[in-house]
């Protein structure tokens, strides 16, 4: 890592290996970002693969590609998927520099901040479990409620058939997740997107639940800050 805080290298964002559009503030386009950044596609590490499979043959795909971002001057490592949690640890064992694989450990924070239950929306429900959960270092007993977009028609046609983007439907589908969520339970703290591809849409589901929203988009930004240090006194 490099030590002079000046020449900060760019993130790393190890993308899945996929077709669909990814607009502003999706993870894989460069202008959601305030910092530069080092886009890598991992062949062979599709949706199906990650999401539905959870297959550990990935770790070897992802650790390859992280130490080739980390030659190439990368300061730190993230991916496109919030289900690529139980890869964490391996990745950041066989890296150098920081990796943040996941969107899901804001949610131990997010109950740290605010003490009450913390929602959770994610591209599939029924495959999110609590291995995930641990392996981001969520505890077993913090009250959580999970829904997931995959039932709804925009969000699967996007992301699992790798179509077009409806925004429109995407938004409100996410935003009707969420009040669902608040429905449930009025006293919710916080709302945690898993899906690396939620960020575009975060804002919208901010103003209509009054909610703090965590997206990976702003955690990036919170870990670039990390290194990336603004100088306020010169000694």
């Amino acid at each position: 890592m490099n030590s002079a805080n000046n020449n900060i290298g760019p993130l790393g964002v190890l993308l899945l290996d996929t077709a669909f559009p990814r607009g502003p503030g999706d993870i894989g386009n460069a202008a959601s970002y305030d910092f530069p950044v080092l886009i890598k596609t991992v062949k062979g590490a599709s949706v199906d693969r990650v999401v539905i499979q959870s297959d550990p043959r990935l770790v070897d795909l992802f650790i390859e590609a992280g130490l080739e971002a980390q030659e190439e001057g990368a300061c730190a490592i993230t991916t496109s998927c919030g289900f690529m949690a139980p890869f964490q640890a391996d990745v950041a064992r066989a890296l150098k520099i920081p990796v943040f694989l996941s969107s899901l450990p804001q949610i131990a924070m997010a109950y740290m901040m605010t003490q009450r239950r913390i929602g959770v929306l994610t591209a599939n429900a029924e495959t999110l479990t609590k291995r995930h959960f641990s392996a981001a270092g969520v505890p077993a007993d913090l009250p959580i409620s999970i829904r997931g977009l995959d039932k709804n028609p925009a969000f699967y046609h996007w992301i699992f058939k790798e179509g077009p983007a409806d925004h429109a439907a995407i938004q409100q589908g996410m935003i009707d997740a969420a009040n669902s969520l608040l429905d449930e339970d009025p006293n919710l703290g916080a709302i945690v997107c898993e899906c690396h591809n939620m960020a575009p849409y975060t804002p919208a589901i901010a103003r209509a639940t009054g909610l703090p929203v965590f997206d990976v988009i702003s955690y990036a930004h919170y870990v670039y800050s990390t290194l990336k240090k603004r100088v306020f006194l010169v000694l």
